[in-house]
């Protein structure tokens, strides 16, 4: 079992991303989850494996030994750090795994209209995340 923490590579500009790794942040009381703004001006993508628009595309997280995890696979190792995979676990269940991915990546698309539609800003465009 991976017991270092677990990179989450999230769009901080995004209201809803923001909001979920506050979330995640509040939960991680063990400190096993390291999170990375990927719009900040000073993120180096050159450091991880996969390109800047394709972790726009669909979060990302990188394992301490280097294993690297996109869209739901992300989200469900993340919440298995803080002890509530089971949230996401569903969704890694064959029958629903597909309808689930898709889903997800067509939310990725258009998460900032539907922050936009729910309501949901940062102030300045940025939204923070505890460190």
């Amino acid at each position: 079992m991976n017991t270092g923490p677990l990179t989450l590579l999230y769009d901080g500009a995004c209201p809803i991303c923001a909001l979920e790794m506050a979330r995640l942040g509040r939960f991680d009381k063990h400190r096993r989850l390291r999170f990375v703004d990927i719009s900040a001006n000073d993120f180096d993508g050159s450091r991880y494996p996969a390109s800047k628009d394709e972790m726009m595309a669909l979060m990302h997280a990188v394992t301490n030994d280097g294993l690297t995890l996109k869209g739901l696979d992300a989200l469900h190792a993340a919440y298995s750090a803080v002890n509530l995979g089971w949230l996401w676990a569903p969704a890694r269940w064959p029958l629903l795994r597909p309808y689930a991915d898709a889903l997800y990546a067509l939310f990725a698309r258009h998460r900032m209209r539907i922050s936009r539609a729910l309501g949901i800003g940062c102030s300045d465009n940025r939204c923070s995340v505890p460190k």
